[in-house]
């Protein structure tokens, strides 16, 4: 069996990503943290203006992270984790906190997860449309 060989996130890939987010940011007037993580979870970019508040940094990072773990948008993922939810529990089973708010989405390439961007510092919507907006600047 053969597999078809696809780029991995590059830095120049990330640096988009954070430029794209924060462009989308800025033209709302909100001021966010941008994380950019690899398909192995590694950190690739991050971007905290010093307005941003401290927080958002460590948010940012989670939202990203929780992104990469579960493959999904957090946005779809907030109905999940609530008591009686599907995820419920998830949280304690992984070795690093998640965290379920909008703002975190994965990043694909040909089909494949190849990492994921997190912004946190604005509403959650807003958020998630930062994020979402880089990623498709990617493509």
């Amino acid at each position: 069996m053969s597999t078809t060989a696809v780029t991995p996130l590059s830095t120049e890939d990330a640096e988009t990503l954070v430029s794209a987010a924060r462009r989308a940011a800025e033209a709302a007037g909100v001021t966010v943290s941008i994380t950019v993580l690899d398909a192995g979870g590694h950190l690739l970019a991050f971007r905290r203006d010093d307005r941003a508040v401290l927080i958002s940094g460590e948010t940012s990072t989670r939202k990203a992270y929780t992104a990469l773990q579960l493959n999904a948008s957090t946005a779809d993922l907030v109905e999940a984790v609530q008591p009686g939810g599907l995820f419920h529990t998830l949280p304690t089973a992984l070795d690093r906190p998640l965290l379920f708010i909008a703002g975190g989405v994965p990043v694909h390439r040909d089909g494949r997860l190849i990492g994921a961007i997190g912004v946190g510092g604005g509403a959650p919507e807003q958020d998630h449309g930062f994020a979402a907006t880089a990623v498709k600047a990617l493509s």
